[in-house]
């Protein structure tokens, strides 16, 4: 195997479909998959969709942490009365590809001090930024992008994630480096393994 391949997937906000753009990503590079923090939906966490998502060889590690409220995880974990820092995180001890998926957009907190952002940087990961096509994405995609180039993150890859506008998806080109590889991902009529595994077979030069 060439060098392992390990990439944080977040989003320009939430619910903009980064666990599916996972699951592809995961299906397509036969990776593990790391959730460091999951926030609510304890009884569907992301992880279990993953496992039911992708082959059944897919390496799960367990979360860093399981909070019970579906909020902000700084305001979940406060609630448990619970502390999240950074040096409670490291990534998994695996040799094979990983995709680790984050909470949110990069400015989601995990504590006071402590956002998703600076997670990434902690664990020194190329990100995935995944976008969905809504009113103001345009903005928070831009946004998104300008705070990795700041922090000096790479983004390795952008995911057009469901049909998009041509006027917001050239706006959106413009603002990406040439090294930033373009995914586009499928509207899915059904949430299936089958589905996941065709989009994943038509992925190229990840």
């Amino acid at each position: 195997m060439k060098t392992p391949k390990k990439i944080f997937v977040t989003g320009i906000g939430t619910g903009v479909g980064k666990t599916i753009c996972s699951a592809v990503l995961v299906e397509h590079l036969k990776a593990d998959y790391w959730k460091p923090v999951q926030s609510g939906d304890l009884e569907q966490t992301d992880s279990m969709v993953i496992k039911n998502l992708a082959n059944d060889k897919t390496v799960i590690h367990p979360e860093r942490y399981r909070l019970k409220l579906a909020a902000s995880p700084h305001k979940s974990a406060s609630l448990e009365d619970i502390s999240i820092h950074p040096d409670d995180f490291a990534l998994p001890d695996t040799k094979n590809h990983l995709i680790v998926e984050g909470a949110g957009g990069l400015w989601v907190p995990l504590s006071e001090e402590f956002f998703i952002l600076d997670l990434i940087k902690k664990l020194n990961l190329p990100v995935a930024l995944v976008a969905k096509d809504y009113l103001g994405c345009i903005n928070h995609t831009l946004l998104s992008i300008e705070t990795l180039r700041k922090n000096t993150i790479p983004l390795a890859f952008f995911i057009f994630n469901g049909t998009f506008d041509e006027d917001s998806r050239r706006i959106i080109k413009k603002s990406l480096d040439t090294q930033t590889q373009i995914l586009n991902i499928p509207d899915l009529e059904t949430i299936k393994s089958i589905e996941i595994r065709k989009i994943a077979n038509k992925l190229t030069n990840i």
